[in-house]
């Protein structure tokens, strides 16, 4: 397949939704129907103007063109500030002063699109649409929705062994930087190959590029086994370097037959993610939803973020608002439900979002949002304050119980925030005071559960006390417990569920391991105290004044946990622990205690260790405790309570993947709803359970970079706990396991580390680690000639070592891990130097595992990085000139294997220099590389002899680029002139003379007759024949080869007529 068969194929899904397909050039300056003035025009602005006019039939031709002027004018130099401004025209209208049939002046709403009848819009799918900016840029399609370019599509060719979905991505970042007006008007971007298919905003990372997995939000489609052979196939050859030489890997695609999978015979669940994608989400309905309801705007740090819902935000959201119109109405029960997204997918934007949908369907309801702590509501507070043009107001906190009193006394409208601890009444009185007996009010819990709210004793009575005729909706990211009545009593039943399996499938979050390394209690098990659940209760805002029932208990235990012998053995462990974490996979750190004291205590021990991680300012250290506290304290602690202020800029700091801060010790503060993507290690010693324990364990599950995974390590015993929350959350339907055991990891690790080493049979590698120095590197290139020499032994290696490295960053610091530390080393070591192209010609890829390289042991290091060229004694080649000397010396080099894909990575590189300026040669040689690689493989050569033959081809090469010097013609002409001498019988009947002179005329003809778009636009094409044959009837070209040479002729000239138009 093509590029160009999957750009038609997405045209067609997009004409089957509803959408007209415009060919670009068409409708260019210079097309057959015009609709822009200039190639810097990024707006159909008549079609804009009538559309303005058809969804706003009350506003007068003078007002719906100041509306248009104001839409389409640049009014930031920043793209994304330019962005935020165009989508609040989108969602909130244009205002506009105008003049009346009776000559008054007045002000009107310009709507842009017409939300409520999506068929009063018009929607087209234009290819191959050319903009002016910096550069000419050309995006695969583009979808204008009204005249406006909503969003851009960009295609690779799955068959292309350089291309991904994340060239794609890489060629919308350079389109955001050449042609920043066009980003104006973006409300999504999409990536796909054909099979696998993202969507992103503007602001959007690599990360945040997520599938869209369903077409109406009752069924996932994931890619059937037979897509994911072949989408792997080509993500190993794109992550592992050209492992299939030329067309070998297209060949393969073909054989596992691509194109009947995109067939409209193939059952729906068994169609690519770009299908799935296009009429999940881009049709007329859901576009039009996710503009208006689903994306905001968040800004912290000076940096604007425009964030759009996932696929499961989406649905779960709308089915939230309907459950909810339906509970509130005259016949409901005012229970809206239960929605359960597991955390680290999103949650609290979901809130946001349906907040935001929920205000506009209920006509302005008052919205109470409740929390159980402080920090919680802060946290919370803060992700609906980014919303509030979502929200069409600004959230508040209340204060007090009377403040709360105050704000709900308004009709309608408000969002209020508080804790549950408003809720509490005054000691004797009952019932709890009536607040608000207004039904238009709708109650919003974080994390609903009993324990959270504890139903027991009352909360739930007293919340409906005060607020009578509300609706109560839970937002959780673990499961309701199965004998937890009461929270179903009050929310009711679940609305949505996306677990941990769905979640990690999706990328929207990562595995989470756990590896006890419990550290004993100073204490006889006979004499340990009986500790039950309610120790957990203990909360931060709790731990002075807490019921006796539980002080005793707890205190009990936080004696025995908080040892100064005990803290002194976890600080050890853990220092190291955490150090060797960092060796692969740099990240950040946090430390759960029972208590402040142990808290402060535990800090004291680590910095005995590492004194240089301490320091009092703030703004300094690699670790800081984050507690409450008061000035009545004890003295050693009063450098670690802080202000909430003080607190924020640690946060930051944490959150930081550049900032020295690496390790924090915590109580209960950040267990919950607090997002660090870079924390990739949890170390716990302090009794969890349920909820509480799935909450704080997540910390770790965030997506980030190459990280493979959060890890969970145990120092008081929470293995029992874990075992029946995931009880809780098989029983209540979750799919995924909680947490994967380190070991498993460390299993996959030993299983690829014995596959690796069965390679290396009569081959005693081990032998790297004692020889001396200077003879390593000169090893590594026997060990990687040993490898090649095998039967797919290129492809087996690098896939193996990936897999072990992968395998081998999550099992850090196991003890079986640390053991393999420098072969996995060795390993890696002998993968680059199999990949590496010359620096000066090759591609670097993309780097998912970079922490991996930091394994390596610094008895390996210490030599550099491996140069493949100067390692064997050759000198490395100057850019694309393969000089005598260089041929010569490779041919005498002893590695024979390693001398083969050396060359064929050198000649790989000299052909496509080849193709950007000379399609006939580049063909050419392309081909005769194929058959001599095929030989290789398929051992019909000795080594030795292939050599021979590529070393043969590199000097035809380099007589190739020497050929338009000496027939006197420049690399254009050259191009033109082997197009027209590809037929043998013309040079026969003409010769070399006249060819060049046509060669000659043929530049100075296209040169003056190209312009933009031409090779999209068939009219100049035609006109291009026809100038092409009157050329070669002049000067007597054979009439009966014309037909060929003509289509060689303009094909040649596609290739390299491209940057002509720019000059």
């Amino acid at each position: 397949m093509t590029e160009s068969e999957i750009e038609e194929i997405a045209l067609d899904i997009l004409t089957e939704i509803g959408y007209e397909r415009i060919s670009g050039p068409d409708i260019s300056p210079d097309g057959d129907s015009p609709e822009r003035s200039t190639y810097r025009d990024v707006v159909l602005i008549e079609r804009l103007r009538r559309s303005l006019a058809r969804v706003n039939p009350h506003i007068p031709l003078d007002g719906i063109d100041k509306a248009a002027r104001k839409i389409v004018a640049q009014e930031s130099p920043d793209v994304v500030e330019n962005n935020k401004i165009f989508h609040k025209y989108l969602t909130d209208g244009v205002d506009v002063e105008y003049r009346r049939k009776d000559g008054k002046t007045t002000w009107g709403k310009v709507w842009l699109f017409d939300f409520e009848d999506p068929l009063n819009n018009e929607f087209l799918a234009v290819n191959q649409y050319t903009v002016m900016g910096m550069k000419e840029r050309r995006p695969d399609i583009i979808l204008f929705v009204n005249g406006l370019p909503i969003v851009v599509i960009e295609l690779k060719n799955l068959a292309d062994e350089n291309a991904s979905i994340w060239s794609a991505f890489n060629q919308l970042e350079t389109y955001k930087s050449q042609i920043p007006y066009l980003f104006r008007f973006n409300e999504a971007l999409i990536i796909s190959d054909g099979i696998e298919a993202r969507a992103g905003t503007l602001t959007s990372d690599r990360e945040r590029f997520m599938p869209w997995k369903t077409l109406d939000g009752k069924e996932v489609i994931e890619l059937s086994p037979e897509l994911q052979k072949i989408e792997e196939l080509h993500k190993y050859s794109l992550d592992n370097g050209p492992v299939f030489s030329l067309n070998e890997e297209t060949a393969l695609v073909e054989e596992l037959e691509l194109k009947p999978w995109l067939s409209k015979d193939i059952p729906v669940q068994k169609r690519p993610q770009m299908e799935v994608l296009l009429k999940g989400m881009l049709n007329k309905k859901v576009l039009l939803d996710l503009i208006r309801h689903f994306i905001v705007f968040e800004t912290s740090e000076h940096k604007t973020l425009k964030k759009m819902a996932a696929y499961h935000q989406y649905h779960a959201v709308n089915k939230a608002v309907e459950s909810t119109l339906k509970a509130t109405s005259s016949i409901g029960d005012r229970r809206c439900g239960v929605i359960w997204h597991t955390q680290g997918s999103g949650k609290s934007l979901s809130m946001v979002f349906y907040t935001g949908k929920l205000v506009v369907q209920m006509d302005n309801p008052t919205i109470v949002v409740i929390t159980d702590r402080n920090d919680l509501d802060d946290q919370l507070f803060n992700t609906f304050s980014g919303g509030v043009e979502l929200l069409r107001q600004t959230p508040v906190q209340a204060e007090s119980r009377e403040d709360l009193k105050e704000k709900l006394k308004v009709a309608s409208g408000g969002i209020v925030f508080t804790t549950i601890q408003k809720f509490l009444p005054d000691t004797g009185q009952e019932p709890y005071p009536m607040l608000s007996d207004r039904s238009n009010i709708v109650v919003i819990a974080d994390e609903a559960h009993r324990s959270q709210y504890d139903f027991i004793d009352g909360f739930a009575r007293h919340m409906r006390d005060a607020l009578p005729n509300a609706s109560f909706i839970g937002f959780t990211g673990t499961p309701i417990s199965l004998s937890d009545r009461d929270t179903r009593n009050v929310f009711g039943d679940y609305i949505d569920v996306y677990d941990i399996e769905q979640s990690v499938k999706d990328g929207a979050t990562v595995k989470i391991y756990y590896e006890s390394r419990i550290a004993q209690l100073d204490l006889d098990e006979n004499e340990m105290p009986h500790i039950d659940r309610d120790i957990e209760e203990v909360t931060e805002g709790k731990e002075q004044s807490e019921k006796e029932r539980l002080k005793s208990k707890w205190a009990a235990l936080e004696a025995v946990a908080g040892t100064e012998k005990r803290l002194g053995r976890i600080a050890a462990d853990l220092v190291d622990h955490f150090e060797k974490r960092q060796e692969v996979n740099i990240g950040k750190g946090m430390i759960v205690c029972m208590s402040r004291r142990i808290c402060v205590d535990l800090y004291n021990e680590i910095i005995k260790l590492r004194p240089h991680w301490h320091s009092e300012d703030d703004k300094k250290g690699a670790i800081k405790i984050v507690m409450s506290g008061s000035a009545s304290d004890d003295p050693g602690w009063q450098q670690h309570i802080r202000t909430r202020k003080q607190r924020e800029e640690i946060a930051k700091r944490f959150k930081d993947p550049e900032d020295l801060l690496q390790l924090v010790i915590v109580r209960d503060m950040w267990l919950t709803g607090f997002d660090v993507p870079c924390l990739h290690t949890m170390y716990i010693d302090k009794p969890m359970h349920g909820h509480t324990l799935m909450q704080a364990i997540a910390r770790v599950n965030r997506v980030f970079r190459d990280k493979p995974g959060g890890l969970v390590v145990d120092y008081i015993g929470i293995a029992e706990d874990l075992r029946e929350a995931l009880a809780d959350y098989t029983g209540s339907g979750g799919k995924g396991k909680i947490k994967v055991d380190q070991s498993e990891a460390v299993a996959v690790m030993l299983e690829k580390f014995d596959v690796l080493t069965a390679m290396f049979h009569g081959f005693e590698y081990k032998r790297f680690f004692s020889i001396d120095k200077s003879e390593k590197l000169a090893f590594v290139m026997w060990t990687a000639d040993h490898i090649l020499g095998l039967e797919n032994g290129k492809e087996r290696f690098v896939k193996y070592v990936t897999e072990l490295s992968k395998a081998f960053a999550l099992a850090v610091p196991a003890q079986e891990a640390m053991a393999i530390t420098d072969d996995v080393a060795f390993f890696q070591m002998v993968k680059a130097s199999i990949l590496k192209k010359s620096p000066e010609n090759g591609t670097k890829p993309i780097d998912y595992n970079a922490a991996i390289k930091q394994i390596v042991s610094k008895a390996i290091v210490s030599e550099g990085v491996v140069d493949l060229f100067q390692s064997i004694g050759v000198e490395k080649p100057e850019i694309s000139i393969l000089s005598e000397k260089f041929l010569a010396q490779l041919r005498e080099i002893p590695q024979k294997n390693l001398a083969v894909e050396m060359l064929k990575k050198l000649l790989n590189d000299e052909i496509k220099s080849f193709s950007r300026t000379n399609l006939i040669q580049s063909r050419a040689f392309s081909e005769m590389l194929r058959k001599s690689i095929i030989k290789y493989k398929n051992r019909q050569l000795e080594t030795a002899k292939i050599i021979e033959e590529l070393i043969e081809l590199a000097k035809m090469m380099q007589q190739a680029r020497n050929r338009g010097e000496e027939l006197g013609l420049s690399d254009d002409e050259l191009a033109f002139y082997d197009a027209l001498s590809e037929n043998k019988s013309a040079v026969d009947i003409m010769g070399d003379q006249q060819l060049k002179v046509i060669a000659v005329n043929l530049v100075d003809t296209m040169r003056k007759s190209i312009s933009i778009d031409w090779t999209l636009r068939e009219n100049v094409k035609a006109r291009l024949r026809t100038q092409i044959k009157r050329i070669l009837k002049k000067f007597g070209y054979p009439p009966d080869l014309q037909q060929q040479a003509v289509k060689t002729v303009l094909e040649q000239a596609e290739y390299i007529c491209r940057d002509w138009t720019d000059k």
